[in-house]
């Protein structure tokens, strides 16, 4: 719920708007939990700050969150990043472009990275370059389909109705599969991606987790 309705303005890590830092209790209007439930919900009137149709029990959650978040710290805070740097691994000793796509260049396999800065945490990101399987979003989710005749084709998932599967297979192609035509179908446990624990030292790691934290989307020209 921070994610969808709270992060386009507060940003993922909670500290875009000027002298509010909600991922370290640092608040304009708010000394307590109460306190931030009632603007979630009626907003701030005179500010950006709109309000919304949380109920009680959600606004509670995403306080919840606020409150947590200050507790998720990334391994690779401890170190300064460089973006420039961490562009070099991911394009180089990572080989992230081989199933990732940036600003137009590298593979459709993977997730789309473009935004990605303006839509996950450095912890997340962190989390996900060490250990692909903890989270896998819905949408990124990879599927094997085995026709009866036994050839099996796994790739991306992108849709699936009661009648066909349609996925983005390894060679970047999208997919329709009739599910009449399949001996049988299921989702992925274990993510595609490759986990980097111990093949990125803390500093790559946090060159690599600022570099994509940068990544907020293609600027208009």
């Amino acid at each position: 719920m921070f994610g969808s309705s709270c992060a386009l303005c507060h940003g993922p890590e909670g500290d875009a708007v000027p002298g509010v830092d909600l991922g370290h209790g640092k608040f304009k209007r708010a000394s307590s939990d109460d306190d931030l439930v009632r603007i979630i919900q009626k907003g701030i009137p005179g500010t950006a700050m709109p309000p919304n149709n949380f109920n009680d029990f959600q606004a509670g959650t995403i306080v919840a969150y606020l409150r947590s978040m200050a507790s998720s710290v990334a391994v690779s805070a401890s170190v300064p990043g460089d973006a420039l740097r961490g562009k070099t691994i991911f394009e180089g000793k990572g080989q992230c472009m081989n199933c990732h796509r940036v600003k137009g260049k590298g593979s459709r396999l993977g997730p789309e990275l473009t935004d990605i800065g303006a839509n996950r945490r450095a912890v997340q990101l962190e989390e996900s370059i060490l250990d692909p399987d903890a989270e896998i979003l819905p949408q990124n989710r990879f599927i094997r389909v085995v026709a009866k005749d036994g050839a099996a084709t796994t790739g991306r998932l992108l849709n699936q109705d009661a009648y066909t599967i349609q996925l983005f297979d390894p060679k970047e192609r999208l997919v329709t599969f009739q599910k009449s035509n399949l001996k049988e179908y299921a989702f992925v446990e274990k993510s595609p991606m490759p986990s980097y624990k111990g093949k990125l030292s803390t500093q790559e790691l946090a060159d690599v987790v600022t570099y994509l934290m940068s990544l907020k989307g293609v600027e208009a020209k």
